[in-house]
């Protein structure tokens, strides 16, 4: 199917569900990103009613596209995982050996299926640990639907691009993060950065949970003095940080070698 074709089809059903189009000038179909089972798992969560109203690109890049959206009054993140682009070998690195997903077969197609609920699980338990993460409302197929975080159609900026008046409190809220989510949600981000932090002007979000793993996972720790690493070499160029070992030590809990 064509592109023509699939706008034509995308627009038949988002017509015919009521689906209103914000900012119409950007919702253009793009071949890479609705083929013909994102369509479908789109088709289904708006028969459910989970979608009422779709707008422009959030975000874009090889692995996922994020697309603004609405249900009744509630700003929503359509997140859209890219079949025929995204690095499926790369995510068996993180899906092979979280028990979760063992009996995942390893097709491109199934990967990506098993990621997308794989970040609806992690961001589940992240919200429930008492992380600031987006709010995962649902998932089908390779589509993820969450909060929006941001103002007016407007996400919140990268902490990499935000304005810091304590940089210092905001390290030792991030710091808390990391042992919260290892001690509570028992997993690690393992993609951690200034990246995947949003700042609202006030506090910050931790976003893009895809790949975090459970604390069984052969690499967890690994993953986690990355991360350590990664939040060090941004709020080191600030002041004073905690030394990787120390801090990988508080909040495992134990003296280990470096990884």
């Amino acid at each position: 199917m064509d592109r023509d074709d699939l706008q034509v089809k995308l627009d038949r059903v988002l017509h015919d569900h009521g689906v209103q189009i914000r900012d119409s000038d950007k919702w253009k179909v793009r071949d890479d990103v609705f083929d013909e089972v994102t369509l479908l798992a789109l088709y289904k969560l708006i028969h459910k009613k989970l979608i009422t109203a779709v707008g422009g690109s959030i975000s874009t890049g090889k692995e996922a596209n994020v697309i603004y959206g609405e249900k009744g009054s509630d700003a929503l993140a359509i997140k859209i995982y890219m079949i025929r682009t995204a690095n499926f070998k790369a995510m068996t690195e993180y899906i092979d050996g979280d028990p979760r997903f063992s009996n995942v077969r390893r097709t491109r197609k199934e990967i990506i299926f098993a990621w997308t609920k794989k970040e609806y699980s992690n961001l589940s338990r992240a919200k429930e640990a008492g992380i600031r993460v987006p709010a995962p409302y649902a998932f089908d197929r390779n589509i993820l639907l969450m909060e929006f975080l941001g103002n007016d159609g407007h996400a919140y900026p990268q902490l990499r691009h935000a304005e810091l008046d304590e940089p210092s409190a905001v390290y030792q809220a991030v710091v808390q993060d990391m042992k919260t989510l290892y001690s509570k949600a028992k997993l690690v981000h393992a993609d951690l950065s200034e990246y995947n932090l949003l700042w609202d002007g006030e506090r910050h979000y931790v976003i893009d949970m895809g790949q975090a793993v459970t604390l069984d996972h052969p690499r967890a720790l690994q993953f986690l003095m990355r991360d350590i690493r990664n939040i060090n070499r941004f709020f080191g160029a600030y002041g004073d940080i905690i030394e990787d070992k120390l801090l990988f030590e508080s909040i495992v809990g134990e003296s280990i070698s470096r990884p």
